[in-house]
């Protein structure tokens, strides 16, 4: 792929979440900062291209890039995860995927469709990991620092 499309892919894809991002009705100042996870996770997948072929792999790992953005802008801007999270994942979905798997299936090649909707539900899957492993993280480290935070406390009144 030549550079240009790199640009036009990237641009689409923070397009395609600004928009999910206006029918959500994200507020002006968290608009752009909520497309721009799309441009990130999209970048990050393509980025991964040539020396990662494998589409599950790069969906999760752009998964998990997009989800540590959306954690850390949410900390930083004071606002749930979700909202970054949410809009910014729409350039991951595997519609195109989808699609074929039911192209297949309308037109009979129940082999292809089979093997392209095993295809779309590995990225789905990848995708459905990639967020949940580092909001796990997030919450675990979030929890430890309460725990020492009252223990500290429970010593300090002693």
């Amino acid at each position: 792929m030549d550079f240009n499309s790199y640009v036009l892919q990237m641009a689409s894809a923070f397009a395609g979440s600004m928009g999910f991002a206006l029918l959500f009705q994200v507020r002006r100042g968290k608009l752009m900062l909520a497309s721009l996870g799309g441009l990130l996770a999209w970048a990050v997948y393509l980025a991964l291209g040539p020396v990662m072929p494998q589409d599950v792999p790069r969906f999760f790992i752009a998964s998990v890039a997009l989800t540590i953005y959306a954690e850390v802008l949410a900390r930083v801007v004071k606002c749930p995860a979700t909202l970054f999270l949410v809009t910014a994942a729409v350039p991951l979905i595997p519609g195109g995927s989808l699609y074929h798997t039911m192209r297949y299936f309308v037109e009979g090649d129940f082999a292809a469709s089979s093997a392209q909707g095993l295809n779309t539900l590995l990225l789905a899957l990848a995708i459905a990991v990639g967020m949940i492993v580092p909001m796990s993280l997030f919450q675990l480290v979030r929890r430890v620092r309460l725990r020492w935070a009252r223990i500290e406390a429970e010593e300090g009144g002693k």
